[in-house]
């Protein structure tokens, strides 16, 4: 990852957690804005539902719906969170479900970040099972180097390897959501957490 944007100034410094902007704001309202294109374009003539992943994916959400030039519908689903970045363990609880049908609908699932992708994986079955006309991915970050589930992910803002980050709906104990630009968090600083997190995923 380049470093150009480590000498921007950050917008807050709780407790000295964050480090240098991994994605500043101007680059991620770039990047959603031809994603947003790219989906106006894919899904014209087709009944589009949007479905966010709550919560981190709202602020992305936000912003990507503003930038899709068409009638769509928008709806929200929640699955059991984890920590800080943490890949998904695969065990799944929902706790909110959709309002509305997505029988016969084109869906689009908004995630936040997607690591190992088990959680995401069974969300999926679960939708199939509702019989959608499809169902695509659009993601704000795929950690790929993580992954363990066979995902399709049609569209993807950032790649991004081993780091943990905060900001743009991404959080560390649910702060920093509101942060414009996306941080790297530093690792001595929430290094205790990290290892505790590894350990009881036996990484």
């Amino acid at each position: 990852m380049k470093d150009e944007f480590k000498n921007k100034i950050i917008e807050f410094d709780y407790d000295n957690i964050l480090g240098r902007i991994l994605f500043p704001s101007d680059v991620i309202q770039k990047k959603v804005k031809e994603l947003g294109s790219s989906i106006t374009a894919d899904y014209k003539d087709k009944e589009l539902v949007v479905i966010c992943i709550l919560r981190g994916a709202v602020i992305f959400l936000t912003d990507l719906i503003r930038n899709i030039r068409l009638p769509f519908s928008i709806d929200f689903i929640s699955i059991s969170s984890y920590g800080i970045n943490q890949p998904d363990s695969g065990i799944v609880k929902l706790t909110k479900d959709l309002e509305e049908t997505i029988y016969g609908k084109n869906v689009l699932i908004v995630e936040d970040i997607i690591d190992t992708g088990l959680t995401l994986s069974y969300l999926i079955r679960n939708l199939k099972s509702r019989e959608p006309e499809s169902i695509e991915i659009c993601t704000l970050i795929d950690r790929e180097v993580r992954r363990i589930a066979d995902l399709k992910i049609k569209y993807c803002a950032f790649k991004l390897e081993e780091k943990y980050v905060v900001g743009y709906g991404l959080d560390y104990k649910q702060k920093y959501r509101n942060l414009k630009s996306i941080y790297e968090l530093k690792t001595d600083a929430v290094k205790k957490d990290i290892e505790e997190m590894k350990s009881s995923l036996s990484i």
